[in-house]
């Protein structure tokens, strides 16, 4: 039996598997779910590893409170190349339970996929390591390390702070960073390129509390007013981000995002237009992009005839690579106290700082990578970038600088991760887990 046809033979249990982990409601906020699901699923992973030969895998503390999965597994050579493959157990929450097609936490199929809270983000590739390896047995040519973390949807950072205090147990020649996915179902990507991000509040003062409208309106500055033309100013009329001091001419030079299939994933409208003047791709991974996420001022229902006296805004805004992230929070926080009219007072509040990332793919693990997606896949690898952040590939660059970082998961437009209807195509679970395998030999030197 080949080693594509082993892994098919695995997908009974991949099912399996990945039922028993999505039953666990493993979201990392004790505000919704109790802690104790969290640590379930983290044994759960335990126990799998530990059954694969990884003898030392157990449960570390982090600094965010949650449990890291740590383990390793020597090679045959101690001199060989070391992998690390990573993915993480928490999910996001349920969000409207009613939305759902299918029950949350309960693996279920529905025209050939299998749907369920983290069916694809993360779990699913949790299942895909098991499968890969179980289908080399104990032909893996390399050694073999482990990390699976339990906050990562949080974003509370608790493995950043775990890999720069423990670099040791975590360091390796090649890291497998599995929490991204394919351009579309059956077509293999790895992506290299990652926006960061800068999250503000601004905060716009005008009077010192209310006042009739009537008696007062028309001479009176109006901190929502002016709140609205100053998140105006951030963009044009075509939609392209204008935040003084800021690239947004950079164009996109991997694999193209198809605008009609964009139109598609994104469910627009067919009468909504796309914004920005450069394509997809290039708006998506290689120009800034500032999102209104939110307003605090008086609601419609309850609002009176009143001038408001002040105001705020949430925003975030995502950075290509090449642009830093303390640069970035300058020229927003100029560009909003620029754009303040009337002499309103502003204050911009710092929540977030994210780096951009972006991988180097001439090395000898993107090269096996490039082999084993064409051969589980049967057609060429693209290089996607992505418009999230994943700030741990960050400190992995930074930790381990002569490390490869490859970025591959289950996900794909159709996944809908973070959203109701999650779901995983068990297709890509078994074409990914057959080029994981396919990797580890070819990186391995038995090509």
């Amino acid at each position: 039996m080949d080693l594509e046809e082993r892994v098919a033979a695995q997908m009974p249990r991949v099912r399996t598997d990945l039922a028993e982990l999505v039953a666990i409601p493993s979201v990392a906020d004790p505000r919704q779910f109790p802690a104790e699901e969290c640590a379930r699923a983290a044994q759960w992973v335990v126990d799998a590893f530990r059954e694969l030969g990884f003898a030392d895998i157990g449960l570390h503390p982090t600094a965010d409170g949650s449990q890291a999965v740590v383990g390793s597994r020597p090679g045959p050579d101690p001199s060989a190349p070391t992998v690390l493959l990573y993915a993480h157990y928490d999910v996001q929450p349920p969000l409207d339970e009613s939305a759902w097609r299918t029950p949350p936490f309960e693996l279920t199929e529905l025209d050939g996929r299998w749907f369920g809270r983290g069916a694809a983000d993360c779990k699913g590739n949790i299942v895909m390591h098991l499968a890969a390896l179980r289908a080399l047995g104990d032909d893996v040519p390399l050694n073999l390390r482990l990390v699976v973390e339990g906050s990562e949807e949080q974003g509370t950072g608790g493995l950043e702070d775990f890999v720069t205090t423990h670099p040791d147990l975590l360091r390796a020649d090649a890291i497998l960073v599995c929490d991204t996915g394919n351009a579309a179902v059956g077509v293999p990507a790895v992506t290299v390129s990652l926006r960061g991000m800068v999250n503000v509040v601004v905060h716009v003062d005008a009077l010192p509390t209310e006042l009739h409208s009537g008696m007062f309106g028309g001479p009176t500055p109006d901190a929502l007013a002016a709140l609205v033309a100053m998140l105006a100013s951030l963009r044009d009329a075509a939609g392209n981000t204008t935040v003084r001091g800021l690239d947004s001419t950079q164009t996109w030079h991997g694999a193209p995002y198809d605008p009609d299939a964009f139109r598609s994933d994104a469910q627009l409208a067919d009468t909504e237009q796309l914004l920005g003047s450069g394509t997809v791709s290039d708006m998506l991974w290689t120009r800034p992009a500032l999102t209104v996420l939110g307003i605090d001022c008086p609601p419609v229902i309850g609002s009176s005839a009143s001038i408001v006296p002040r105001a705020s805004a949430r925003l975030n805004l995502r950075i290509p690579p090449g642009t830093r992230p303390e640069q970035a929070l300058e020229a927003l926080t100029e560009h909003l106290t620029d754009a303040a009219p009337w002499g309103v007072a502003v204050r911009v509040e710092t929540e977030a700082l994210g780096l951009p990332f972006l991988a180097r793919t001439d090395g000898p693990a993107y090269e096996a990578m490039r082999g084993a997606m064409q051969d589980a896949f049967g057609r060429d690898m693209v290089l996607l970038g992505q418009g999230g952040s994943i700030p741990l590939c960050n400190v992995f660059g930074e930790t381990y600088p002569d490390a490869e970082i490859l970025l591959i998961g289950v996900e794909e437009p159709a996944a809908l991760i973070h959203a109701p209807n999650e779901s995983v195509d068990p297709a890509e679970i078994e074409h990914l887990a057959t080029a994981e395998a396919l990797f580890l030999l070819r990186y391995g030197g038995r090509a």
